[in-house]
This record gives C-alpha cells, sequence and structure tokens, in this order.
C-alpha cells in the first residue's frame, strides 16, 4: 500500500493525474461485448447478380481503378466454421459468439486481407451465389452496398447454355430463373444501383462512372483498358474464363434472343426487368 500511495504522489507531481481504482462491472467480470470493432471492413459493396450476365467484365472493369479492389469469386456462401463439441460452444458463448457470429468473422477478415494486400481503398465483391445469401451479408456488414447486375434472361440461358451443353434446356432454364428471381427479390427489398450489361457492354465509359459515383470516387479512364491490368486467372469456379473476356476490349453484346424464344421459367421476371413486354405469353 505504502508503494502504490507513492508511486500515485509522484505521477500527481509529474503529470497532475492520479490513479484511479478500475472497478468490475457490476454482476462480475466478463469482458464487455464488442460492436462495430467486430468489423475491419468498412462499406463493402456486393455485386448482385445471375451466373453468365456479364459480371466478370464489370469486375475486371472496376478493379482497373486505382481506387476499387475486386477479388477473383470467393463463394463466401460455402465458406464457414464448425464448432465440434459444448464446451467449445460454451466458451464462445462466453464471449458473445455462436457459430453464425463466428463465420462473419471469417468472412470480415477474409475480404479485410484482400482489400489490404490490395492497397487500395474501397472492396466491390462478386459471386453470383451472393444472391442467396443477401440477409446474411447485411447481418455481417450492416454498411454493405450493392450494384445489381441484370442482363436480358433469355440471353443469360443462351450464354449458360453454350457454356454447359451437357445440361438439358429445361433444368438450364431453371437454374438462371433462380437466379434471376434472387436478384429480382433483393431488388425488391434493397436499396442500390441497378446496371444492365447490354449498357456496360455498348457504353463501358458512361455506365463506369455511373458506378463511380455511387461508389463516391472519381472516375478514371484506364477502366476501360482493362487488359493492361492484371486481374487474376480467368478460370471456371472464379469467373468468366471465355475467349471475349481474356481479350482485354470491351465488345459488343449480341442481340438478345427473340421474344418467343425465351423459356417459359424466364418469361415473368424478363417482363419484370423490361425486357419483353406484357403481350409476351408464357410458354413462348
Amino acid at each position: 500500500m505504502a508503494l502504490k500511495k507513492a508511486l500515485n504522489d509522484a505521477l500527481t507531481r509529474r503529470t497532475g493525474y492520479q490513479l484511479q481504482k478500475v472497478r468490475a462491472p457490476e454482476g462480475g467480470r466478463k469482458r464487455p461485448r464488442r460492436g462495430s470493432g467486430d468489423r475491419l471492413l468498412e462499406s463493402p459493396t456486393f455485386i448482385l447478380c445471375s451466373v453468365r450476365s456479364g459480371s466478370t467484365l464489370l469486375r475486371v472493369l472496376l478493379g482497373s481503378h486505382s481506387k476499387i479492389h475486386t477479388p477473383h469469386e470467393l463463394h463466401l456462401r460455402h465458406i464457414g466454421v464448425e464448432v465440434r463439441n459444448k464446451p467449445a460452444l460454451k466458451a464462445l458463448s462466453e464471449i458473445g459468439l455462436d457459430e453464425s457470429k463466428l463465420q462473419y468473422l471469417l468472412w470480415d477478415r477474409l475480404l479485410h486481407r484482400e482489400l489490404t494486400d490490395s492497397g487500395k481503398k474501397l472492396l466491390v465483391n462478386k459471386t453470383p451465389n451472393d444472391v442467396f445469401i443477401v440477409d446474411r451479408i447485411l447481418e455481417c456488414w450492416p454498411d454493405a452496398r450493392f450494384i445489381f447486375l441484370l442482363r436480358h434472361p433469355g440471353a443469360i440461358a443462351r450464354s449458360r447454355q453454350n457454356a454447359r451443353p451437357q445440361d438439358p434446356p429445361e433444368k438450364n432454364a431453371a437454374m438462371v430463373a433462380r437466379y434471376c428471381n434472387a436478384v429480382e427479390a433483393a431488388r425488391r427489398a434493397h436499396d442500390g444501383l441497378t446496371v444492365r450489361y447490354e449498357e456496360l457492354a455498348a457504353d463501358p465509359a458512361a455506365v463506369t462512372r455511373e458506378i463511380c459515383a455511387f461508389l463516391g470516387v472519381e472516375w478514371e479512364q484506364q477502366m476501360l483498358d482493362y487488359g493492361e491490368f492484371s486481374h487474376g486467372k480467368f478460370k471456371s469456379g472464379l469467373g468468366d474464363w471465355s475467349p471475349k473476356i481474356k481479350s482485354g476490349r470491351v465488345q459488343a453484346p449480341e442481340p438478345p434472343p427473340p421474344a418467343g424464344e425465351v423459356p417459359e421459367a424466364l418469361v415473368e421476371v424478363s417482363r419484370a426487368w423490361g425486357y419483353i413486354g406484357a403481350e409476351v405469353p408464357s410458354g413462348g
């Protein structure tokens, strides 16, 4: 006690402050729960889209910006944690965590690591199956932002059928419908910026200017020369791997399929997105 008093007196003489006794919170010594400090990544942006919708083109255009990092597809939906026994669950509970919250810490650390390694300011993540975990993304990052990337659903189905000819057309259309309907549900439920692939491919300067304004960064001419930058490997599972994207040049979109050739499963969402009129009946 005498030593503590002497130290306190010395501190007071030198700084004018006194040592204060820190009391444990009432009810015991449990550590305070962390809030926003659980997240290292601020305001990540997610491109919500179907497969074969031009998302890799959008990724490489944005990734050519000096302040925007766009990693290859990371498939957060399938990256999780496993807590194997009750003592571990109890230990997590004592610090305010469970499997879901621990998974969010992993997601956040993964994307933050990507952004930090890039040396850039903003992260834009694109993986088509993110559209199935929109609510979980918002649980993890309440400040997340969304870009909704649309493409003519019939053109998506045609593109995917060409890429996967082994799939029956009905199965292919059903799969595309699942993605497109999820995108439309997210658009109706959440704010964000809607971008159309056809407009992006036809006038990439105008569309990327709009996106940069949404993200709060200045537009850069170099974005249009994405072939001059490294964007990782183009291969299956990480994004588009076709010769068109590997060319390093934005190419004009192909004409859409005739309205009568749109698969029945895609007619409704094609109408909702304005690609076909109400006069087109279901079933083609």
